[in-house]
């Protein structure tokens, strides 16, 4: 049973060397992968299965900050031990697009005025953290360095 979502094609692709790696580890060389593939694919849809659940709890594990962007809010999330940090940054100007280079240079310019709204809050992780993660992954958020969280939360502070 997965815990994540099963890897693109194109991002097989791109970890193709760690695939191998994963298959050596369990001593399955490349001719007796194409035979399971062949003669048992419900084998090989279960290594796939766990390679990427592998691949996502790695990835989670180091994902720090996430953002989820949209035409007129901010979604920035900063992730600590046992909840995460939200900053919910919201334009009522409805001719502001946040997610276009115009739009984002106009809310770097604009942040003090009463057009636009700041909402903090921290949410407690619901169970396991990464799962967490994931649904916001899942949701359209993507993970980040930061920048836009820690030059917002001094702001915000």
């Amino acid at each position: 049973m997965m815990k994540y979502t099963r890897l693109t094609k194109e991002q097989f692709e791109e970890l193709q060397e760690e695939f191998i790696n994963f298959l050596a580890v369990q001593s399955i060389t490349g001719k007796e992968w194409e035979e399971i593939k062949r003669v048992k694919p419900e084998v090989a849809e279960e290594e796939l299965d766990v390679f990427s659940d592998l691949i996502w709890e790695g990835v989670l594990n180091n994902a720090s900050y996430l953002e989820n962007i949209s035409a007129q809010q901010l979604f920035l999330f900063k992730v600590e031990e046992s909840f995460m940090k939200l900053i919910v940054i919201k334009t009522t100007n409805k001719k502001i697009d946040f997610t276009t280079a115009s739009g984002y240079q106009w809310l770097q310019k604009n942040f003090a005025f009463d057009e636009v709204e700041f909402f903090t809050a921290n949410k407690d992780f619901t169970g396991y953290k990464n799962e967490d993660i994931f649904s916001l992954v899942s949701q359209g958020a993507i993970i980040t360095k930061g920048s836009l969280f820690n030059f917002f939360n001094k702001i915000v502070n």
